[in-house]
């Protein structure tokens, strides 16, 4: 099954458009589990376990692993393993070289990290992405307009009269079928403008929550005609809903609350 059906069956069994990233920064962990030395992977482990029925998702970002050093692979290593097959797996690393580099991201991420899908940078061209494009069973989900202040120096370039990111969906989208593309969930006008560019591409959209992204504007303009393949992501709002002995509780009422919202939307 190639990686747009996958997703679509899993957003339809699940119900939900909701994914979860894990952005675990050990300082932000309650107390007793920032003394721990299994601390972070206690912490996942338990928001995994309260929220995995409601997610079609979950994005682990690859820097805070990175971060760790050795202990910080192992983990991340053990979240995949820990992670039901139903749910996709994103590995947020917005990898992106030529040649054998590229080959090795793609391996290191899809075959020995096990990944559905990742995250990458389409700025030097369409040989940095192939490697990526080899297994149609994986995502790839290129940036298009990103959600931080600084997305505006390139990405809002006009090229030959159009924005720069809508270059990259309108090029991009021929290179394969199932290629997906990241817009930030505070770009609502631009979100429809890409969904209307690449009308059956899975979307990852990220700053619903803490980043302030509208979440019925998100979820109008970024599902299919199928009402679908949208994949609206929440970090620090679900994972530091509390900072207490309660966060697994209040990660899973936040995802809650972000899943059921989107549904009601996504009936209408």
């Amino acid at each position: 099954m190639n990686f747009p059906d996958r997703l679509r069956v899993i957003q339809e069994r699940k119900g939900s458009l909701l994914c979860l990233g894990l952005d675990v920064d050990r300082a932000k962990l309650p107390a007793p589990l920032r003394r721990s030395r299994t601390g972070v992977f206690d912490f996942i482990s338990a928001v995994v376990d309260a929220t995995y029925d409601l997610v079609c998702a979950y994005k682990p970002n690859l820097a805070f692993f990175e971060a760790m050093g050795s202990e910080g692979w192992d983990i991340l290593r053990r979240t995949v393993c820990l992670i039901p097959q139903n749910i996709i797996t994103i590995g947020d690393g917005k990898r992106g070289d030529i040649g054998n580099t590229g080959e090795r991201y793609a391996a290191a991420l899809f075959d020995d990290l096990r990944f559905d899908a990742v995250t990458v940078s389409p700025y030097m061209g369409r040989d940095s992405v192939e490697p990526f494009l080899t297994r149609p069973d994986k995502g790839v989900f290129l940036l298009a307009l990103t959600s931080n202040k600084g997305s505006a120096d390139f990405q809002r370039l006009r090229v030959a009269g159009r924005p720069l990111y809508e270059r990259v969906v309108k090029t991009a989208s021929s290179w394969s079928p199932g290629i997906g593309f990241v817009v930030g969930a505070i770009h609502p006008r631009e979100l429809k403008q890409v969904r209307t560019l690449a009308p059956n591409a899975p979307l990852l959209i990220p700053g619903v929550g803490s980043q302030g992204g509208d979440l019925e504007a998100s979820v109008l303009n970024g599902i299919t005609k199928h009402r679908d393949l949208a994949v609206i992501n929440a970090s620090r709002s679900i994972l530091y809903a509390s900072s207490g002995r309660d966060f697994a509780k209040a990660a899973r009422a936040e995802a809650q609350r972000l899943r059921d919202a989107m549904e009601r939307v996504r009936a209408r």
